[in-house]
């Protein structure tokens, strides 16, 4: 029995040997096919990575750019408010010197409470420059003191406005 073995199993070396070589060649075919399906998962990665950064949505750079346009988001905020604050205050300082001039050439009763801290407010506001006493223009004549105020303080709210606008330009973003 062991020359039938060894016939049998010469027998099916030699079957296996045939049917190795055939199985070389599908193994080299599926090798062939496998490299290409492997490219081809690549190239997908890639495109899907692509897509990633364009959407903004990838890790390590991409993150950082994100962080750095929220963080800069946040500063245009903080410019934009700060920016919005300065024009009303020098919107609500020339309203104080048209009211005071509105005053002025009403004849309003200066004893009053509420006139008298409009026409101090507007004194203060004039800063010296656009004072009604003594300011860019002196009328002398009638109606000085109307004329006066409302030339000198007019100009004064002007001023404010003109310099609110431009400090506004300069801070927003």
């Amino acid at each position: 029995m062991s020359e039938q073995q060894d016939q049998q199993t010469d027998a099916s070396a030699d079957a296996g040997t045939g049917a190795t070589s055939g199985a070389t060649s599908d193994v080299k075919t599926d090798g062939k096919a496998a490299r290409k399906a492997e490219k081809a998962e690549a190239k997908a990665d890639k495109k899907a990575a692509k897509a990633e950064t364009k959407a903004g949505r990838t890790d390590g750079k991409g993150r950082a750019k994100k962080a750095a346009a929220v963080v800069g988001d946040g500063a245009n905020r903080v410019r934009t408010l700060l920016a919005r604050i300065i024009w009303a205050v020098a919107v609500v300082l020339a309203l104080v010197l048209a009211l005071g001039a509105l005053l002025i050439t009403l004849d309003a009763n200066r004893q009053n409470e509420a006139v008298r801290f409009v026409l101090e407010a507007a004194n203060a506001v004039d800063l010296g420059i656009f004072s009604r006493t003594d300011g860019i223009k002196e009328f002398t004549k009638s109606n000085a003191d109307v004329k006066n105020a409302l030339f000198n303080w007019g100009l004064g709210a002007v001023a404010w406005l003109v310099i609110g606008k431009v400090l506004d330009k300069i801070i927003r973003p």
